[in-house]
């Protein structure tokens, strides 16, 4: 069994509390520890400076910057592991964290998909927590939080990931949950233990919260009206908060068309709805002037901001239908080399000759940005005949690599016809050998070439083939395709679930 740790971040400062207590962490370490660097705007490549036996074993993945769903999908494609441990970069793990992550791992039966960690809040002594506080100590009660959860990479594969319409930190968890449940799967709660330190915020902090409102629509589109009773979440105030907005624009349009009484009595419910909510903010308190007035002012504008945005969430997700789930992506795509990624060249052992084919390094570039591995498998019977050394053939490779890649995996046939071995396409071997590289199942692959061996290679290692004919590939090749697209950008296109 191998772990891989996956770490989305924004904030640099943080995740390097984080990344230090895990390398002070007691138990075997993770495989790798995979970070998202997630900042839009930004210069790149993020420092990373851990020092001891972690440092070797981190990597820095580019981030798409469209929310928290959007990076762990990076993140989780490009690692390895066979469970993927996600961290939020907020949280410090315990000194025995990597133990009991290995011993929770590894009670788990084959139903069991995921393990969640359990979630410790620090709240300040000597004084009652603040609005903000409380609100990050929820996530010691919350369910299958991704602050500290463990997946199954098999089981993420399996469902398509994270859920990437969720564009912020709210509901993209209990999404995934619900539909690894829905798949047949067991979720469990673990032993292992983080804390989660309340970070600064501005007093306006829960305003700015209110923009999650628009994402219980979707989750009720995609798994029912009780979705809040199987994923475990609190009813929330919405309903007051419609109630209260609703009862102030009235009291605005009665007002304006001179109906004082109905315009007074509104606003005296308004007025009453707002009480009730600033009153259950501030009881639990510090009590201070500076809170009692930032929960006086806040839970004033709060109902009408939780009102715009939950109508903008109805309106944004009207279409959506219930179980509609995101198309799984591939493990990854393995593409042949000469006539596909770059002109077929007879025997060519120079890489001054090389020619990349015409969006062979626009296909590679989007595959890798959706966090699909990419590879190349090729025959080279150049070296079995003599008319290529080893050396040459690896400096085209290089060279490809340069111009079109970089690649994950080269997996390279030397051998003739004659040699009946089972690496030369149409054999699977090649196809084989690069997913075991990769740490993926065959029949989450897909190959892409230009001739029927290519496509033969693939079924029969028991993944996709995608055809891309050339003025090569011979008409019957293109009729015994499965499947057909026009260029290597459309192949791309059509392998990530589009239309090619």
């Amino acid at each position: 069994m191998s772990v891989s740790v996956v770490i989305p971040t924004i904030r640099p400062d943080l995740l390097r509390n984080c990344l230090g207590s895990l390398a002070g962490a007691n138990g075997p370490l993770p495989g790798e520890v995979v970070v998202v660097d997630d900042r839009p705007h930004t210069g790149w490549p993020l420092d990373v400076d851990v020092p001891g036996k972690l440092a070797r074993r981190i990597s820095v993945h580019r981030g798409p910057a469209r929310g928290p769903a959007a990076a762990r999908n990076v993140g989780w494609r490009v690692a390895t592991g066979d469970w993927i441990a996600f961290l939020d970069d907020d949280v410090v793990v315990s000194p025995t964290w990597l133990a009991d992550l290995a011993a929770d791992l590894a009670e788990m039966l084959q139903d069991v998909a995921a393990s969640q960690g359990r979630i410790h809040v620090p709240l300040p002594a000597g004084r009652r927590p603040t609005d903000w506080e409380r609100n990050i100590a929820g996530l010691e009660t919350a369910r299958w939080a991704t602050a500290d959860m463990a997946y199954r990479r098999s089981v993420l594969a399996a469902v398509g990931g994270f859920d990437e319409r969720f564009r912020r930190a709210y509901r993209e968890d209990a999404d995934l949950a619900l539909r690894v449940r829905a798949a047949g799967h067991r979720l469990t709660v673990g032993e292992r233990r983080v804390g989660h330190p309340p970070r600064p915020a501005p007093w306006t902090v829960s305003l700015k919260m209110q923009a999650g409102n628009r994402y219980d629509p979707l989750m009720r589109r995609l798994h029912g009206s009780d979705w809040r009773e199987r994923a475990e979440a609190p009813p929330g105030r919405i309903a007051r908060h419609v109630a209260v907005t609703t009862a102030l624009a009235l009291s605005a349009a009665a007002a304006l068309t001179g109906h004082r009484r109905l315009a007074a009595a509104a606003a005296a419910g308004w007025l009453a709805g707002t009480a009730d909510l600033a009153a259950a903010r501030i009881a639990p308190g510090p009590r201070t002037p500076d809170e009692i007035a930032a929960m006086a002012v806040t839970s004033a504008l709060l109902p009408p901001l939780a009102t715009a945005h939950r109508l903008r969430g109805e309106w944004a997700w009207r279409s959506v239908v219930q179980l509609t789930q995101p198309p799984a992506l591939p493990a990854a795509v393995l593409f042949d080399r000469d006539g596909t990624l770059v002109r077929d060249v007879p025997y060519n052992g120079d890489p001054a000759l090389v020619e990349p084919m015409p969006g062979a390094a626009e296909a590679v570039a989007l595959l890798r940005s959706r966090g699909v591995a990419v590879g190349v498998v090729s025959n080279q019977s150049g070296v079995g005949r003599g008319r290529l050394s080893t050396e040459q053939v690896a400096a085209v490779n290089a060279r490809i690599d340069e111009l079109v890649g970089p690649f994950d995996v080269w997996c390279v046939c030397p051998h003739t016809e004659a040699d009946a071995c089972d690496c030369r396409k149409p054999a699977p071997g090649l196809v084989r050998e690069a997913a075991r590289t990769l740490h993926v199942d065959p029949a989450g692959c897909v190959v892409i070439g230009d001739i029927g061996s290519d496509v033969a290679a693939a079924q029969a290692a028991g993944a996709r083939g995608v055809l891309v004919p050339t003025s090569q590939t011979r008409p019957e090749e293109v009729a015994a395709a499965a499947t057909v697209a026009p260029d290597l950008l459309s192949a791309a296109r059509l392998v990530l679930g589009g239309a090619a």
